[in-house]
């Protein structure tokens, strides 16, 4: 595949995205920042996803265009991009210079449409092929075995191939793929900060009262979240004469097996659902003394950063990608209910003033101006200051990532 010079004009960047639903969390806030931000650098972002109807309108993010798709069976309401001829008669009618596809299977098709055209194309690879797959129950090598074939297939069908850490793109650099680059994902330091005292116990009274701990969890909750280890941890925790109480903010098609399994054990767990506003998120995560991240497969973890943003420390598993993120300002746990147990218990013997201050230190590495700066160099645009901040980032966390490994 041939390179094309930087380019330092401004470029019309499609996007393609599958599984967004106006209650979907870490990509559907990624793709707003970074659509964000290329219009800020002076481009002209258009994002394409899936949805009941047909719609465009122009947002901050630059032009969202919906085209109805299928609802996805057993996904809790993920649709797709499954007309191929309209998503092709949409690329051929906005005629990109850049394509950005956020899917590697359904979408993979794509690729193939980018070369005819002469568009220089990557893929974002949001997920670890392996990760899911072992999560469904497929044995470790013949999910490796799978997931090989079909990143293979993704790298020779994309000009690049883009992950958001090392953890992420060990996958594809176990066969070798050369087309692949790294730029790291981001966090909103301004919507996302810590609360003055007075104000998190006036949040904090909102979840539980006084002398309990608050944990949290948010996440889609569906199954390769793992969200029944927060409730098992909770169970722990409890039995073990911790008041600890849960805050569950998001939804999915396991919501109501979560509650019914609470509310048998007779557990404090409150479920919020979607969290519509950010001030509310920001005001539930600042106020908590731990936020729960147990999915295994977690590439990047836009809540858990979030959550850090907002002074909080964070549990996550240590199979995932967040040991490398969260650094000193978490702990890793082990995949199990008394994993999490134990890594809360570690966290809160530390000093809250201490636990609060590191984890907000951990998050002002990863604002989303390095962000976008990595992301628009991998579509061949020149932004050498920007992308310094980014490479500084992604240095940052590949050391991190090689620490969590040795400890693990």
């Amino acid at each position: 595949m041939t390179t094309p010079p930087p380019r330092t004009g401004p470029l019309t960047i499609v996007r393609l995205a599958n599984f967004v639903t106006p209650v979907s969390g870490g990509l559907r806030t990624a793709l707003r920042h970074l659509g964000a931000g290329y219009r800020a650098a002076g481009h002209r972002p258009v994002l394409i996803v899936p949805g009941e109807r047909r719609s465009a309108e122009e947002t901050e993010q630059g032009l969202v265009i919906t085209i109805p798709g299928p609802v996805l069976p057993a996904s809790g309401g993920y649709r797709l991009l499954a007309d191929r001829r309209a998503v092709a008669a949409e690329l051929t009618r906005l005629g990109p210079d850049r394509l950005e596809v956020s899917d590697r299977t359904t979408l993979r098709w794509t690729g193939g449409w980018a070369r005819r055209h002469g568009v220089r194309s990557v893929m974002v690879s949001h997920e670890s092929a392996t990760g899911l797959l072992r999560t469904w129950g497929v044995p470790g090598p013949l999910a490796a075995a799978a997931a090989d074939r079909l990143n293979a297939a993704t790298a020779r069908a994309y000009d690049s191939v883009l992950c958001t850490t090392d953890w992420a793109a060990a996958e594809f650099r176990r066969i070798g793929v050369p087309n692949l680059v790294r730029a790291p994902l981001g966090v909103d330091l301004a919507a996302m900060r810590p609360l003055p005292a007075a104000a998190r116990a006036a949040q904090r009274a909102r979840y539980a009262a006084a002398g309990n701990v608050l944990l949290v969890l948010c996440s889609r909750l569906s199954a390769e979240k793992r969200p029944e280890r927060a409730v098992e941890a909770l169970g722990r925790l409890r039995a073990r004469g911790l008041p600890a109480v849960l805050a569950v903010a998001g939804t999915g098609p396991l919501r109501e097996r979560l509650a019914a399994r609470a509310a048998r054990l007779r557990l404090p767990v409150r479920f919020l659902g979607h969290l519509n506003g950010r001030a509310e998120l920001a005001g539930l995560l600042g106020s908590a003394d731990v936020v729960l991240a147990p999915g295994p497969v977690e590439t990047f973890g836009l809540a858990a950063l979030e959550a850090l943003a907002c002074g909080t420390p964070v549990v996550a598993s240590r199979s995932s990608a967040l040991p490398g993120l969260i650094g000193l300002a978490g702990v890793a746990a082990a995949d199990t209910g008394p994993g999490f147990a134990s890594a809360v218990r570690e966290l809160l013997d530390r000093p809250e003033e201490a636990r609060r201050a590191a984890a907000r230190a951990q998050a002002e590495r990863y604002g989303w101006p390095a962000a976008v700066a990595g992301f628009l160099a991998a579509h061949g645009v020149r932004n050498s200051g920007a992308t310094e901040g980014a490479r500084n980032s992604m240095a940052a966390e590949g050391g991190r990532d090689e620490r969590a490994g040795r400890r693990a």
